[in-house]
């Protein structure tokens, strides 16, 4: 409200609470106005008044701008509540931040957006890689582990997995992919440290993974991670690069154990191959001989039977008969003389039989 003094002379307040007047005038009427300036400032209540004045009537546009601006929000509106879940993908709906129980299968879906929104998650099989230093730049001794024996290996192995589980993956834990990691080389590392190195290098590889596999998937169900692991394999393990040539040598007199064991394993076993078959051979003589033998006895004991029973039936026939052929078996092979008592009138008083025998085997 405009400042008035109504005093005007030498009493009261000559230029009003801002002082003074410049010029000596009579009456002090608000604020000074700038100096230099022969036109009015702009006011506040004018600007005001003039936008009324300005929109006053009708929108710019139109009621077509009206119009378009409630399609664009629709259009907004379409494009977030309807979404699509890939094949690979399963979709879980928060009403109101809250994951709600039903999951999303794979194709078109609606929600009441913003009140409801969606989180996808790849439901396909995630490989993570747990790098030996060799072949890692990021963490030089990621897969540096102490064995049993108190030897240091280098382990390169993976983690196939994948989520069974998309409520517990997507909120019941930060970062799932991490933890899968730093859980299976935790669990790679207590397997080893219990384990002597060959069984690493090439004994019982099958036997480390799948226990390395139960563990994590036994510590991943304890945090509620949702994720399920499907396989651990042992890719390549080696020994640290500052003991590489070492470790290839007791590598190498190993090996040369081995074949050395393998090769005694096999000329015992040629030796015993020789040993059980003359010793087959033995047993095989020695039964056919036992078996001839008692045939031989049999035969004997049979015909001794049977020229007892000749003899019971005609005594002197037999025993004749026994002698003429005991002394045919005696006398069949010698050198015999036949010389005969009292032979005379130019007889020759014996017969050479063996000259005989030779002159006849000459003719």
């Amino acid at each position: 409200m405009p400042w008035d003094n109504k005093s005007g002379g030498s009493g009261g307040n000559k230029g009003g609470p801002w002082g003074q007047v410049p010029g000596g005038g009579g009456g002090g009427r608000g604020p000074r106005r700038p100096a230099g300036g022969g036109k009015n400032a702009p006011n506040l209540e004018d600007l005001l008044s003039k936008g009324r004045d300005q929109f006053k009537g009708e929108l710019p546009g139109g009621r077509w701008f009206f119009v378009g601006g409630i399609l664009a929000l629709l259009l907004l509106w379409g494009t977030q509540a309807v979404y699509t879940v890939a094949p690979q993908e399963i979709g879980v709906e928060l009403l109101f931040g809250k994951p709600k129980d039903q999951l999303s299968q794979p194709g078109l879906h609606f929600l009441l957006w913003p009140i409801e929104t969606v989180e996808k998650v790849v439901i396909t099989e995630n490989q993570t890689r747990i790098a030996s230093s060799r072949n890692s730049r990021s963490a030089a001794d990621e897969g540096l582990m102490l064995t049993g024996d108190q030897n240091i290996v280098d382990v390169s192995f993976s983690v196939l997995w994948r989520v069974n589980n998309p409520k517990q993956f997507l909120f019941d834990v930060e970062s799932p992919a991490a933890m899968v990691r730093k859980t299976a080389e935790s669990a790679m590392r207590e397997v080893v440290g219990r384990r002597p190195a060959n069984d690493i290098f090439r004994d019982d590889k099958a036997g480390i993974n799948l226990e390395v596999q139960q563990i994590t998937q036994s510590i991943l169900d304890s945090y509620g991670a949702g994720v399920g692991i499907s396989r651990i394999s042992i890719e390549e393990v080696a020994p640290p690069k500052e003991v590489a040539d070492a470790f290839d040598e007791v590598q190498r007199a190993a090996q040369d154990e081995d074949r050395f064991q393998e090769e005694a394993r096999q000329y015992a076993n040629t030796l015993l191959g020789n040993a059980n078959g003359q010793a087959a051979k033995i047993k095989q003589d020695a039964l056919a001989y036992k078996d001839r033998v008692v045939k031989e006895a049999t035969g004997e004991a049979a015909r001794f039977l049977s020229i007892y029973e000749e003899y019971v039936k005609a005594p002197e026939v037999t025993r004749k008969r026994m002698f003429l052929e005991t002394m045919e078996q005696v006398l069949g092979a010698s050198n015999k003389v036949i010389i005969e008592d009292g032979a005379g009138n130019g007889v020759v008083p014996y017969l050479p039989l063996p000259a005989l025998d030779a002159q006849k085997q000459g003719n």
